[in-house]
Formats: structure tokens, sequence, C-alpha cells
């Protein structure tokens, strides 16, 4: 049995900074379909941010976009300066490495992410997914991706297995304009 922390309710979000909102945008939003629920944000000359992320003089454009279950705050730091980005980080290297998206289609996935032009490490093989006499599927198939920026993320299309668990799936709450500029 897994119990859990107390008082931790669950995973909030997942912030991803990139050198291009405008591109990180079309990639959530526009080829792996999230929905942009809050208004976007920014700042600049903050002392308090700049408490909060550890960095003096901090300027950033941000968005949040929800995936399923998952949120996504997305940054694009102009202050500080950065060092170079390295879109061939390797995934053994130490910190964070992926997010992992479970999809209902890993195939009709891939196929969208390729269309963008982006990289995939293998096609999934979709072998791994059987359908038994009743029609109920099991098992699972997925792959590692690179969005526009090398950051990398895995699709996963997962039925009945005793190897990986599902997410379990939960109503998303919208209220408002559901549109992105």
């Amino acid at each position: 049995m897994v119990s859990s922390l107390p008082g931790i309710v669950g995973i909030h979000h997942i912030g991803v900074s990139v050198p291009d909102l405008a591109k990180a945008r079309a990639f959530y939003i526009g080829i792996l379909g999230a929905i942009e629920e809050v208004a976007p944000m920014e700042w600049s000359g903050n002392p308090f941010i700049d408490k909060v992320v550890g960095l003096q003089g901090s300027a950033a454009r941000q968005f949040f976009c929800r995936l399923g279950n998952l949120q996504i705050e997305v940054f694009e730091y102009s202050a500080p300066v950065q060092a170079p980005l390295q879109p061939g980080r390797s995934v053994n290297e130490y910190g964070y490495t992926h997010i992992a998206l479970q999809v209902e289609d890993v195939a009709a996935v891939h196929e969208r992410i390729v269309a963008a032009g982006l990289h995939v490490h293998t096609p999934p093989d979709l072998s791994t997914i059987t359908i038994d006499a009743d029609g109920q599927k099991h098992g699972y198939a997925g792959t590692y991706c690179r969005d526009f920026f090398g950051n990398v993320f895995e699709i996963l299309e997962i039925h009945m297995s005793d190897a990986i668990r599902p997410i379990q799936t939960i109503p998303v709450q919208t209220t408002g304009d559901q549109s992105c500029a």
C-alpha cells in the first residue's frame, strides 16, 4: 500500500523555461491541444518574485495551459541573460529529464508531432498493444520526443497492464474564453 505525504493533494503544474514563448504556445496549444485557462502574466523589477525564483532582476512572460489533468507553466525570461540553449541534452543527465503525457491514441499524436517537424527518438511500437476477444485493449506504447527547444517529453497510450498504470482522468471544469492569442 502506498501512503501519501500529509497535506499533498497532487501535482499542480510543471514549469518549463523556453527561449521563444510564441513558439512554445504553438507547440503546447497548437500541436498538443492544450487549453489556456487563465490570462498570461509578465513581470519585471518585482523584488518579491525575484526572491521566490531566486534570481536578481528577473523579467519574464509566461502562460499556463492544461493538458488533461496536467497544467504546464511556460516561461520566457528576458533577464537575467541565460546560458546558450543545449537542445540535445541527454535524458540521463541529473535533474528533471522529461514529462510524460498519457494520450488516447499514441499513433495519432505521433503523426501530429512528426508533421510539425519535431524530433521523435523512435516511432512508438504499436505491437505492444493487443486487443482480446472481448475487444478490450491491453498493454502500452510510447516514445520520447522533443519540443522546438530540445525539451524531452514522452507520449504514452496505456491500457490494462501489469507493467504501468494509467492516470485517473478527472473532468476538467473550464470557465470563460477558451481562445488563445
